[in-house]
């Protein structure tokens, strides 16, 4: 038997220690060299851990939800089975498992040939064995529906201590969802779930926070005629997304005149070390995105030096990259100012929290057909509530408002970002 070891890859030199997720093999399992095995969560990024060779996993060293550093070790594949396709061997399997540990608890939860993911962690909430629910879905596959119809007709159910028992605090699952118990679980009409946070959620507890007790938050707000804006966007919508492969949103125009206010008042884009304002000669401009995991803002690099369809492309990549759960930690550290864009969740108002170090942050809502005064008529246009939440430590209001200012009247002109002016 020749085992290779599975390791942790090397973390940031930021980040003390991870957490192991699910591992997605067990003891006895064939696997191909590269193929995941599990993902380890930072409070930052989540990082695969693929197969350094083909074989068999031999043996699981950490569990699920277990904490681990940088090149720990966490479990052996023996090397001298070829991995396949298949299954191993039944006999290779026993042996293997004869000679392994026991897996970890959450490693045996479910067979995912035969149930559905969500029907498999119910089953073994209830201790169903494998086999004794029926399976309604594609190739005869056990579905969650088939296993709450097994446990609320009275089939075999897990005894009452069991069921009751809650989810053990080792296990580690990012942003899980709570569904209502099942009749037979008796808990009456006030169920509760305790879930550990994931590190990233944690993590963004702690900063935020953190930025409320060391910051002087103070907001400012305006209200921008959004119509310019949308008007060119209109008009050049078609031949942008031709000519660049992606189409022409609404942020580029926010992230530019941001741009364009930091240029003209730089305390805002400043940040406070000590008793020391740091001026950065530079704009790095946070995006906050929202992710299954929880709020992640990567930062574009060097804003002013990016055209439109450079930073359409890139928040398009960081919201694939969130989704994925593939963003680096080097695409999440940094930034001078960020923007924050509730109005695609239909926000019409908010004050957004300053992601230290930084000293300030846009918030960008949704724009409504609104009735406004415009040469002493009552008119309708497309309106935009803008609003800028400040360090008041070094930020004078009169810099925080005339600095929204600009970038209210860089949105109602929108020429004037292509002439920097």
């Amino acid at each position: 038997m020749a085992l290779l070891e599975v390791k942790v890859p090397q973390l940031s030199e930021s980040v003390a220690e991870a957490t192991l997720l699910t591992w997605k093999k067990k003891p006895g399992d064939a696997v191909a060299i590269d193929e995941i095995l599990i993902e380890v969560e930072t409070d930052k990024v989540v990082l695969e851990v693929p197969a350094p060779a083909g074989g068999v996993l031999g043996e699981i060293v950490v569990g699920d939800g277990g904490a681990v550093v940088s090149d720990q070790l966490i479990a052996r594949i023996d090397t001298a089975v070829q991995a396949v396709a298949a299954a191993p061997a039944p006999a290779a399997a026993a042996a293997l498992r004869a000679t392994s540990p026991a897996p970890a608890p959450a490693a045996a939860v479910s067979k995912a040939a035969v149930a559905m993911p969500a029907a498999a962690k119910l089953m073994a909430d209830h201790q169903l064995p494998a086999g004794s629910v029926a399976g309604t879905g594609k190739d005869g596959r056990v579905t969650k529906a088939d296993v709450l119809s097994v446990l609320t007709s009275g089939g075999p159910s897990a005894p009452a201590a069991a069921v009751q028992a809650p989810v053990p605090a080792a296990v580690v699952k990012p942003l899980p969802a709570v569904s209502a118990p099942s009749s037979s679980m008796n808990l009456g009409d006030r169920p509760e779930q305790r879930v550990p946070m994931s590190r990233l959620r944690a993590r963004i507890a702690e900063r935020l926070v953190q930025s409320q007790s060391t910051n002087a938050i103070l907001s400012t707000f305006n209200e921008v005629n959004m119509a310019p804006v949308m008007e060119m966007r209109k008009k050049f919508q078609e031949k942008f997304e031709k000519e660049h492969g992606v189409k022409l949103g609404f942020m580029s125009f926010f992230v530019k005149a941001a741009v364009a206010a930091l240029k003209k008042y730089p305390i805002v884009n400043a940040s406070v070390d000590g008793n020391d304002i740091v001026y950065h000669g530079y704009f790095d401009i946070g995006i906050a995105v929202g992710s299954p995991r929880g709020l992640v803002v990567p930062v574009l690099r060097n804003v002013d030096q990016m055209s439109f369809a450079d930073i359409e492309k890139k928040i398009a990549e960081f919201g694939v990259k969130a989704i994925n759960g593939k963003l680096g930690i080097e695409e999440l550290t940094g930034g001078t100012f960020s923007v924050s864009n509730g109005g695609t969740f239909g926000s019409m108002l908010s004050t957004p929290i300053i992601n230290p170090p930084q000293s300030a942050i846009l918030g960008v809502h949704a724009t409504k057909d609104r009735a406004v005064v415009e040469h002493g008529q009552v008119v309708v246009r497309p309106m935009n509530y803008l609003a800028l939440s400040y360090d008041h430590r070094i930020i004078d209001g009169r810099e925080a408002v005339l600095s929204l200012v600009a970038i209210k009247e860089a949105l109602e002109d929108p020429a004037r970002l292509l002439f920097d002016i």
